[in-house]
């Protein structure tokens, strides 16, 4: 009984936190990624395919580097915690520089925050970078996005 009454309560948990996660359905601005290395900046943009699932694009530039981000997130949502949602995801960066360029992949966990009443998300987020050519991998990379809603 006691086993049921815990898989209950961890049922009813996961309920709380994953409804009505999705407070916007796309979201368009500047991205910004930073930490050990360059620091790069460039357009971002977000779009809810559904509740829970959103694809995030960035073109950031920054110290002769061009970097493409394509990132997938799932979206959770904290109880009584009007418009701030934790995310969990990832995808793969391709970076573009004088003479060199290197591919890797991006997972990412984070907070995103849509202001009540106004057409405004912000994001911070973790960001390593692992890359699969130059060995260049770096953990103290992380994320900062300021959008425009579009409801």
């Amino acid at each position: 009984m006691k086993k049921i009454n815990v898989f209950i309560l961890f049922l009813m948990t996961f309920y709380a936190i994953n409804t009505n996660a999705q407070d916007y359905l796309a979201a368009v601005g500047v991205g910004l990624d930073f930490g050990n290395g360059s620091t790069l900046v460039g357009p971002s943009g977000k779009y809810f395919f559904s509740e829970n699932h959103a694809g995030m694009a960035e073109v950031l530039f920054g110290d002769n580097i061009t970097a493409i981000n394509l990132l997938y997130q799932y979206h959770g949502q904290f109880s009584g915690a009007d418009g701030l949602q934790w995310f969990a995801g990832g995808g793969p960066a391709f970076l573009l520089g004088s003479g060199n360029s290197d591919v890797g992949l991006k997972p990412m966990v984070g907070l995103d925050y849509k202001l009540n009443n106004v057409p405004l998300s912000f994001s911070l987020d973790w960001r390593p970078y692992i890359s699969f050519d130059s060995g260049g991998s770096e953990a103290a990379r992380f994320g900062l996005g300021f959008r425009y809603v579009i409801e």
